[in-house]
């Protein structure tokens, strides 16, 4: 499999602000998961978040927006910049990053390295290095068990040569959003990637395709499958269904012509062919609701695609998140997704904490505090335990399900969702 060169949007934050890493001037104000989430959508391989924060308090506030970019996006995450003890590290892992890094010019950051990496796993410790005058010690970095380098003063000749000679990976910041220059660092072997500052407007898949000009191997969308071998209709069109890549909702039904099924794949924006209009349509470009691609599969028969995407808004003209929101008939039946489900009851959950009703167990736990939870919570695992003993696995079933409510209102009290629970599931 090819390994694809690294195209990195990256940025610092300060006091809940994303600034520039090149001059740290404020670009996106408080705009800053608007941000990364546009970033995750556009194209970006990965986030460089640089935590500039000097008080403990704006560190915390700083873990509390990884956290959110986690839930919002799915795009990986370096963070690091303000690691005082191992607890830091943790926590910038703990809140979703892929991996932290340790700025070298602290002594006590080289000192917790290895540590680090022996906690963590050395995939998830990277190396910083303000400037190359550090580049001397990368073996010695890497020994402690960091797994990349990141050198964080930019591009130039002299640099990238003095970077060539070592043997580690590197990544390099700094960067504008120059497609030759990024090029020419990205020729480089041992340059895994590269940190562009961009203004918050560059659409990362559009510098990908300029890169892949120049020879770049970059990830970009490649159907295995030509359009000339597609089934169209009599009007040279395919239908295309959309769906919500997280929930699996059906959002609407359009078409595409070779133009906008190509145009698709290069922007990583959904594109139709407006049969009313008869012209290319992005999804988003009047409304801002775009669809970002997060695949496209063909049907057996070839001539009916499936795409799932990112929906930014609303997936209707009318406003609804779908265009399918008019029921004509419907039999009541019993929902057996089980994700479906645990957000069905959680949801009962979350309304009893927003809304107690009276005679309610649930707001009784709530009432009595966590140690009433946690309490319920032990014992319901022991039920679970005993149950297993038994022959009858009908008892295990019943437990299990008092144990996994009570699991949830501990979830409600402490602010933890699902969608925490099986992000961390997949990420392990």
């Amino acid at each position: 499999m090819m390994e694809y060169k690294k195209l990195i949007a990256g940025f610092g934050i300060r006091e809940g602000k994303a600034v520039r890493l090149d001059d740290q001037k404020v670009y996106y104000g408080e705009k800053l998961l608007t941000l990364a989430c546009f970033y995750g959508d556009s194209g970006a391989d990965e986030l460089f978040l640089h935590d500039l924060s000097e008080s403990e308090e704006d560190h915390e506030r700083t873990i509390g927006l990884m956290k959110e970019i986690a839930r919002l996006s799915d795009i990986p995450v370096i963070l690091g910049g303000r690691v005082r003890r191992l607890e830091d590290v943790k926590k910038y892992l703990y809140a979703g990053a892929k991996a932290a890094f340790l700025d070298v010019s602290l002594d006590e950051n080289v000192d917790l390295m290895k540590e680090a990496a022996d906690r963590f796993g050395d995939d998830k410790i990277y190396a910083y290095l303000p400037d190359c005058s550090y580049l001397e010690r990368t073996k010695e970095y890497a020994q402690l068990g960091a797994s990349v380098m990141i050198l964080g003063d930019g591009v130039t000749e002299e640099k990238l040569q003095a970077v060539s000679a070592c043997e580690e990976a590197f990544l390099i910041t700094g960067c504008g959003e120059d497609a030759d220059l990024f090029a020419y660092a990205l020729g480089v072997e041992n340059v895994k990637g590269l940190v562009g500052s961009f203004d918050g407007k560059v659409n990362c898949m559009d510098l990908k395709q300029d890169l892949k000009a120049l020879g770049i191997g970059v990830d970009t969308f490649e159907s295995p499958v030509s359009f000339d071998q597609f089934k169209l209709g009599d009007d040279g069109l395919i239908p295309v269904i959309t769906q919500d890549y997280r929930t699996g909702e059906v959002l609407m039904l359009a078409y595409m012509n070779e133009e906008a099924f190509h145009e698709t794949l290069k922007t990583g924006c959904m594109t139709y062919y407006s049969r009313s209009r008869k012209s290319l349509w992005r999804k988003g470009e009047t409304s801002g609701h775009y669809q970002y691609v997060k695949s496209l599969a063909l049907d057996c028969d070839n001539d009916t695609l499936l795409a799932k995407v990112n929906q930014i808004g609303a997936a209707c003209h009318t406003g609804a998140r779908s265009c399918f929101y008019q029921n004509l008939v419907k039999k009541e039946y019993q929902e057996s997704n089980p994700l479906m489900v645990f957000e069905e009851v959680f949801n009962v959950i979350l309304d009893r904490k927003t809304n107690p009703k009276e005679g309610s167990y649930t707001n009784y736990l709530f009432d009595k505090g966590l140690d009433k939870i946690l309490k319920k919570l032990g014992e319901e695992s022991t039920e679970i335990v005993i149950a297993a003993k038994n022959p009858n696995p009908e008892e295990v079933k019943y437990e299990i399900s008092d144990f996994l409510y009570h699991m949830m209102v501990l979830m409600a009290y402490k602010g933890v969702s699902w969608e925490d629970i099986t992000r961390e599931l997949s990420n392990r």
